[in-house]
């Protein structure tokens, strides 16, 4: 064999670290560049050098839930399988319930356990860099927006599995009697604002590339321990099997491994005369105690609070076509609920505001009238200017012992999210805010937050065909208020979320966390309610042990702590705050992300690893896709990362031949 020259060997030494940084920077980019791709669904094709595209990534998945009362430790465990003769990392966005605390990550690599460890977000995603470039095994996961969790999985071998456990604790919604579950496992990819306003450039993925490759499977196993007897278990959205054991019962579905395609919903009923009037669970954890608070007005509660609804619509360009077809259905619905003894006024805004009457109006059948054939004369034209008329619809305040119910139907097509919630946080008083979301790509986070801050609830309908369905669930909701200014006394000092209280409206609970010195005393409730004021006593001496609560107290407060960004909060003390939260409780967050790596290198560096992202199952009659391109920055971004590669690549290969 001939020996190697002396230069060949210089050669070599030159380019091996470039290889690396190489591998490294295009890791990073194309990181950099998933995180602004906002669909992230289409299966992207993925070449190993000059090799041809890599197969897809075949993803399977089991979620197993344990349900403890009102609180569930669920766990996620993804089964990555490498299908093609290349190593890959595979990418994936993964949908988790709302309120999830995300606590634990795993990777398991045959009878080899790698565990996930908290780290600053810069930190976390570095580490997890630096590692798959280097050949080593790893998995990271952080969170992409709220809700929605971006995992990684690098170094996958030509025909290997593995495994990647994600773990999170849970409150269980219990509402009109029933208790219920819902676990998304799809999503529909949404309209980002940024890009569009930043390049002008548009691009709708089609329904061939939401579909390419396998689509994922799950399997879903769940036990339940209500800590009462139950009538009915139930899904409205897959068969189930239920086997039952004393007061236990467990579900999995009766067809086994399913396509990822819709969401998962899980209902059980208490057997009549043994609903939950009041709950309390607590938890011990460094010398402090928290507590979880359920309360249950009484039923005769549910004479409804007279109301006063104001109605607005957004009839900007925007809303052309289906979209103001449908809210102008809506708003029709909701004018028909009304009684004589409620009072209301309907508002229109596109570049300007315009209001039917100057003030709300008792519901006379003339007046209501009128209202219906106004709005079904709207047309959409003009801007988005929504500021002018939430200041319209939240000015004033409603009579005596009156619920004001502001229902705020719009895409939210917006660019200064930030001076409408400090604009809220101005006005609301005695106002209820009720943003609905209607069309394909509304801007969901917007509405989520201005429901939080105008201490109402949301709902976002992308499927313009279920408008008429979701519109008249909360309608009929609304038309129920049964307490108002509810306020809590507590035994001692506690730190209570959500905090700002809610109104109830008839079968709702009053679901609550604290940290609190201890589980003693009595907690003292008090609310308006139609007939007399509402007043409830619950001790918590003897509360039942649950574990996870100190951690849905720490995502409570975290989200809390987060919108008060949108309201002016200082943002360098909300991140100190943040991370010292999620690094004590060992929580995900928009500053924080799991990282788990191996020590041992296991792909020689001389082999590429190509990347390919896993398509999530489209959702059940197709998907609505917004319009979507990388914005500027990241094209930038990686076009600086480009020009770098070529200055250090000349200026290493100079040092070759200079010696």
């Amino acid at each position: 064999m001939k020996a190697p020259r002396e230069n060949d060997t210089d050669l070599h030494r030159g380019i091996e670290p470039l290889r690396t940084t190489f591998a490294i920077l295009i890791l990073l980019l194309g990181f950099v560049a998933g995180a602004r791709a906002e669909s992230g669904f289409g299966v992207l094709e993925a070449r190993a050098g000059d090799a041809e595209p890599v197969e897809m990534v075949a993803l399977s998945s089991t979620v197993d839930v344990a349900v403890s009362g009102l609180v569930a430790e669920a766990r996620i465990r993804q089964r990555f399988t490498n299908t093609s003769d290349a190593w890959v990392e595979a990418q994936y966005l993964l949908p988790l319930p709302d309120g999830a605390a995300v606590h634990d990550l795993e990777l398991r690599i045959g009878s080899r356990v790698v565990v996930g460890e908290i780290r600053e977000k810069e930190q976390a995603r570095a580490e997890y860099v630096e590692a798959a470039a280097s050949g080593r095994r790893a998995a990271l996961v952080e969170a992409d927006r709220p809700q929605l969790f971006r995992t990684a999985v690098a170094n996958i071998a030509p025909g290997e599995t593995v495994e990647v456990d994600v773990r999170w604790w849970q409150s269980i919604a219990y509402r009109d009697g029933r208790f219920r579950f819902a676990l998304p496992l799809t999503y529909t990819p949404r309209y980002t604002q940024a890009s569009t306003d930043l390049e002008g450039a548009t691009g709708n993925p089609s329904a061939d590339d939401a579909h390419a490759g396998q689509a994922p499977r799950v399997g879903v196993h769940i036990a339940i321990d209500a800590g009462l007897e139950l009538s009915r278990v139930e899904s409205a959205s897959h068969r189930i099997s239920v086997a039952r054991d004393g007061r236990r019962h467990t579900v999995t579905l009766a067809d086994g491994e399913v396509p990822a395609d819709r969401d998962f919903t899980l209902e059980w009923t208490p057997v009549l005369g043994a609903e939950p009037a009041a709950a309390v669970l607590a938890e011990q954890r460094g010398g402090e105690t928290y507590a979880m608070v359920m309360l249950m007005p009484r039923e005769e509660l549910a004479n409804p609070l007279p109301r006063e609804l104001v109605l607005v619509v957004d009839t900007s360009g925007s809303m052309e076509g289906e979209s103001l077809r449908q809210a102008r259905a809506a708003l029709d619905l909701a004018l028909t609920s009304l009684t004589p003894r409620d009072r209301f006024n309907v508002i229109q805004f596109n570049s300007v505001t315009e209001a039917l009457f100057d003030s709300p109006v008792a519901a006379q059948p003339g007046d209501v009238k009128l209202a219906r054939e106004w709005v079904a004369r709207l047309q959409a034209t003009g801007g988005t200017e929504m500021a002018p008329a939430l200041e319209r619809a939240l000015a004033g305040a409603p009579p005596a012992g009156y619920v004001r119910q502001v229902v705020f139907a719009t895409d939210g097509a917006i660019d200064d999210a930030g001076r409408l919630y400090t604009l809220i946080d101005r006005d609301l008083r005695e106002s209820r805010l009720f943003p609905v979301g209607i069309g394909s790509a509304p801007n969901t986070v917007f509405i989520e937050r201005a429901a939080t801050l105008g201490r109402g609830t949301s709902i976002t309908i992308a499927d313009l065909g279920e408008v008429s369905e979701r519109m008249r669930t909360l309608f009929t909701k609304l038309e129920r208020p049964a307490l108002r200014d509810v306020t809590l006394a507590w035994p001692g000092a506690a730190e209570v979320y959500p905090s700002r209280l809610p109104d109830l409206y008839a079968g709702e609970p009053l679901l609550v966390v604290a940290r609190l010195p201890a589980a003693s005393g009595a907690l003292h409730a008090s609310a308006h309610a139609d007939l007399a004021p509402w007043q409830v006593s619950q001790r918590l001496d003897g509360a039942g042990h649950a574990t996870g609560i100190a951690r849905l107290w720490a995502r409570r407060k975290i989200d809390d702590l987060e919108r008060s960004l949108d309201v002016g909060g200082d943002a360098g003390a909300v991140r100190e705050g943040i991370l010292a939260l999620a690094l004590d409780h060992h929580l995900v967050t928009r500053y924080t992300s799991l990282v788990a790596v191996e020590k041992t290198p296991v792909r020689p560096l001389e082999d590429d690893l190509a990347s390919t992202r896993v398509a999530n199952g489209a959702p059940t009659g197709g998907v609505a896709f917004a319009a979507t391109a990388t914005g500027a920055p990241a094209q930038r971004l990686f076009g600086f990362g480009l020009l770098a590669l070529a200055l250090l690549t000349m200026l290493a290969a100079r040092r070759v031949r200079h010696g």
